[in-house]
């Protein structure tokens, strides 16, 4: 399989105008969670990866196209909770909630473009996990990115040895961020 080298991704990225929540970050490296060149470069490091391991039931088409294209979305537990509910017929927030667009039988490996779908963190449930396992934001954060990106390429953990391999594949991509 050939790579293509000079993927870009064309990132939608915000945050909630409700989400201030700056003071939280002690360290500046933290900050930077709220800037999109940041998110660019992690899913475009994270893509590669994907493609390089074959991790990707999408591997067919998606190894040619030229962008990768998502939104992401820094909103609050009630903005969350909102989501949740309209579309997972769920109740409460939740840390992270992803909705693909791609399905296995897509008719649209002929494009250079890939909409790969919409991703939405939670900034207040991440702030709270973060404390609860004794993490820094920043890493919480790419954590629940790293899981949301996953399950917008076809991931998916029905049992414990799905959610394993995610969550161990979600490491890797993670200690390759955080080499750089």
């Amino acid at each position: 399989m050939d790579i293509n080298y000079d993927l870009k991704v064309d990132l939608v990225f915000k945050y909630s105008s409700s989400v201030n929540y700056r003071e939280y970050f002690s360290e500046q490296k933290d900050k930077v969670v709220f800037e999109s060149q940041f998110w660019e470069k992690t899913f475009l490091v994270w893509f590669k990866l994907v493609l390089l391991e074959k991790r990707s039931i999408f591997e067919n088409f998606i190894s040619n196209i030229d962008f990768l294209s998502l939104s992401f979305e820094i909103i609050d537990d009630h903005e969350i909770s909102i989501l949740n509910k309209r579309w997972m017929n769920k109740i409460g927030p939740t840390d992270v909630l992803s909705f693909p667009i791609l399905e296995a039988n897509n008719q649209f490996n002929h494009l250079d473009c890939i909409e790969i779908g919409d991703l939405f963190i939670s900034m207040q449930t991440a702030i709270s996990q973060a404390k609860q396992y004794k993490q820094t934001i920043r890493k919480e954060m790419l954590w629940l990115a790293s899981h949301g990106f996953l399950h917008l390429l076809g991931w998916e953990h029905n049992n414990d040895k799905e959610l394993n391999k995610m969550l161990s594949f979600q490491e890797y991509l993670i200690n390759k961020i955080e080499k750089n």
